[in-house]
C-alpha cells in the first residue's frame, strides 16, 4: 500500500494537477489554432500558389509507374515537404499567439511601479542617527 498512497501524494501536489489542466487548455488551444490556420491563412496561400494546398506541395523524385490496364504498378518516390511547411506554419502561429496571451497577462498581473519604494528600515535608522549626531556636533569657533 506504500506505493499507492505515494502516487496519490504525487498526484494531489497542486504541480501536477496544475500541469494536467495547462495540457488539456494547451490541445483545446492548438485545435482553435490549427483551425484558423487550415480555415483562413492556408486557403489565402493556396489562392497566392495558384488552388494547390500548401500540404499537398511535394517534390517528385520518382514518378508513378502505369501498367497496361491505367492502373498504378509502382507508387511515386516523393518528397513531401508541404507537409511539414504546413505543420511548421501551425506550430510559429500557436506559438505567436501563447507570446500574445502571456505577454498581456503578465502586464495585467505585474503591478506598476508609480511610487519609488520606501526606504528600508535600517537605512532610516541610520538617516536619524546621522542627522542627531549633526545637531549634536557644533562647531569650534
Amino acid at each position: 500500500m506504500r506505493i499507492v498512497d505515494e502516487f496519490k501524494a504525487f498526484i494531489a501536489r497542486g504541480n501536477v494537477v496544475d500541469l494536467a489542466v495547462g495540457v488539456v487548455i494547451g490541445a483545446a488551444f492548438g485545435k482553435i489554432v490549427s483551425s484558423l490556420v487550415d480555415g483562413i491563412v492556408m486557403p489565402l496561400l493556396a489562392m497566392l500558389t495558384g488552388g494547390v494546398k500548401v500540404d499537398e506541395w511535394k517534390l517528385v523524385m520518382t514518378p508513378a509507374q502505369l501498367d497496361a490496364a491505367g492502373k498504378v504498378a509502382a507508387q511515386e518516390v516523393a518528397l513531401r515537404y508541404g507537409s511539414v511547411l504546413q505543420t511548421t506554419i501551425d506550430f510559429l502561429l500557436i506559438a505567436f499567439v501563447i507570446f500574445l496571451f502571456l505577454r498581456a497577462y503578465n502586464r495585467l498581473r505585474t503591478p506598476k511601479d508609480d511610487a519609488p519604494p520606501a526606504p528600508a528600515e535600517d537605512v532610516l535608522l541610520l538617516r536619524e542617527i546621522r542627522d542627531l549626531l549633526a545637531r549634536d556636533h557644533k562647531p569650534v569657533p
